[in-house]
């Protein structure tokens, strides 16, 4: 028996267990509902006012603090950039209305030139090589940040005046010489440039990472899949598409007028994973587990829009998180040796709290909820929650969907959302999240913000990806938006809470220069925090490679940890707050 009959046959088990798990889940959920109903009517009806609710949630064995909003909620206005220089996304629409046109383009926040201000980074698209658009010629564009007020386009001089139809873009130092090299994916041949002297050069060939050029490849990033000191690179595979496929599906919405169609009528792909080898990529995805099938047809299972990656067990590896777009999610436990097993199903991250696949876009995670417990955010389609997965503290391979608990369910399920992502955007020490959504307000915390409290974050846009970063340095994060065929909006963040924070731009010797995976955790009088440097997150975006911990009123830490990708452990003490610190790993 091959490999595939045996992943078939596993993932048909699997497929058997969740169905039964789902049967299950169904009765358990009806008996929880009718116990909780019980406990609100106790709590509601007893003498004793409370200020704070403690639900202790048996089936999930997750106790989460829930408080009632605070009658004032956080002034956060952010102010958009007037003075960006024109950029405007591009999608080769001419009327034939195909799937690609529909899915925007990504956003890239980091060092370009290796100073203390990051800079911006917008994928385009192109015309159709069939379509009267075909002399137009829209690039990418790379704006420098100058001062943190202003950019400037250096697009031309950093050769990167390059058009093809480009989806997403990860950002990371392949060859750890100093500088930050980028890859796109795109709708046919995928783009890796090298910076060369703060010139990018096409090594695509050279490097083996083009892929198929029939092939569209959506979310992308970088990471130290085996801690040796160089950087992997994992690719998102959409759907099988063409331009001939898309025109026979003959989708329309009044029986006359064609209209753009959902991925449920192409056939899903797999995923990539290419191991650095040096001085260039090789593909290892089928023989690492990377490859998911399908067990009721044998075909492809994925449809994959975005990917983060977080150590979920501690164990110092790094595991794969993929959003897939109205199939199952996937998580990809890292087994070492180059080895990776599909487990998003027995996890309980696959579907959502009713057993359902989503038409998942964005994802995000992190150390977000109570104690050192991790959250997996992500975004979905119009009449889909946004769902927000808690780690459970019995088993760190055991996730449950707490969307509704937390108030994250109800104010999303109405949004068709792209972007999401955990930031502290009034560093106060709690993260809260925010989502792009399409022609809507966007979202932001637990507690959705009204418009007259967020300033210009609140006028609509076609959003898509977005992506946060700190342009000023005053240490509260702003946030880049883009949007499909329109300019982006970059938003400076203007909250004025007097809160203080600290912030870390990490550098490896040992481990990958990026310090991507690396893990630092602070102490303070009253409690702790912790963080990971991870630039892939949200949709088809990368953000700030730094970090930065919200410290509310505390004045100082006593402490940062600092887990470097090598296992190297160095304690930072007597460290100023209300700046950034460069560390650099020991030898």
């Amino acid at each position: 028996m091959n490999r595939e009959d045996d992943n078939y046959e596993h993932q048909e088990d699997i497929q058997n267990d969740a169905i039964i798990g789902k049967v299950f889940k169904g009765s358990l959920f009806l008996l929880i509902a009718i116990l909780g109903v019980a406990l609100v009517i106790w709590i509601y009806l007893r003498p004793e006012d409370q200020e704070e609710i403690l639900i202790e949630r048996s089936s999930a064995q997750l106790a989460t603090t829930v408080q009632e909003p605070s009658s004032k909620l956080p002034d956060t206005p952010f102010r958009a950039l007037t003075n960006l220089p024109e950029f405007e996304q591009f999608n080769g629409a001419t009327g034939e209305k195909l799937l690609p046109e529909t899915m925007g383009t990504g956003v890239a926040i980091f060092f370009y030139d290796e100073d203390d201000y990051p800079d911006l980074l917008f994928v385009n698209s192109a015309p159709w090589p069939h379509s009267s658009n075909s002399a137009k010629t829209p690039t990418q564009k790379l704006f420098r940040n100058v001062d943190g007020t202003r950019f400037i386009d250096i697009t031309r001089e950093a050769g990167l005046d390059q058009t093809f139809y480009g989806q997403g873009v990860a950002v990371g130092d392949v060859d750890n010489d100093g500088d930050s090299d980028l890859f796109f994916t795109a709708v046919g041949s995928n783009r890796l440039f090298l910076n060369e002297n703060g010139v990018y050069k096409d090594v695509s060939k050279t490097w083996a990472v083009g892929g198929d050029p029939k092939a569209w490849s959506s979310g992308a990033g970088f990471f130290d899949m085996d801690n040796d000191g160089d950087l992997d690179l994992f690719v998102c595979q959409y759907v099988v598409w063409s331009r001939e496929i898309d025109l026979v599906q003959n989708y329309t919405l009044n029986g006359t007028d064609r209209a753009y169609g959902p991925p449920t009528g192409f056939e899903g792909t797999h995923c990539s994973l290419y191991r650095n080898d040096g001085s260039h990529f090789t593909d290892i995805s089928e023989e690492a587990g990377i490859h998911q099938f399908n067990p009721a047809t044998g075909t492809p299972l994925g449809k994959a829009l975005a990917v983060t990656f977080c150590d979920v067990d501690k164990d110092g590896l790094l595991d794969i998180l993929v959003a897939n777009d109205t199939v199952q999610n996937f998580l990809f436990q890292n087994l070492g040796n180059g080895q990776f097993m599909e487990v998003g199903v027995l996890a309980g991250i696959a579907f959502d709290g009713m057993g359902a696949s989503t038409g998942a876009m964005g994802i995000d995670a992190g150390t977000v909820l109570d104690g050192d417990s991790l959250g997996i955010s992500i975004a979905n389609f119009a009449n889909e929650a946004t769902s927000l997965y808690a780690q459970q503290p019995v088993d760190p391979w055991l996730f449950s969907d707490v969307a509704n608990q937390l108030g994250v369910g109800s104010p999303s399920r109405l949004h068709l959302s792209f972007g999401v992502f955990f930031f502290d955007m009034d560093l106060d020490g709690r993260f809260d999240l925010l989502q792009a959504n399409e022609s809507s307000k966007d979202q932001i915390l637990f507690v959705e913000m009204p418009d007259d409290q967020t300033g210009d974050l609140s006028v609509p846009i076609a959003g898509r990806a977005a992506s946060y970063g700190d342009f000023d340095l005053d240490g509260d994060p702003d946030v880049a938006l883009t949007q499909v065929s329109g300019p982006p909006r970059v938003l400076y963040n203007d909250q004025n809470s007097g809160n203080h924070w600290i912030g870390f731009r990490l550098q490896g010797t040992q481990s990958n220069r990026d310090a991507i995976g690396c893990r630092v955790d602070i102490k303070y009088d009253d409690g702790a925090q912790s963080a990971s440097v991870m630039p892939t997150r949200s949709y088809l975006s990368q953000v700030d490679p730094r970090l930065r911990f919200g410290l509310g009123p505390r004045n100082r830490i006593e402490s940062a940890t600092i887990h470097w990708p090598s296992g190297q452990i160095q304690t930072l003490d007597a460290l100023e707050i209300n700046r950034y610190h460069r560390v650099v790993e020991p030898d």
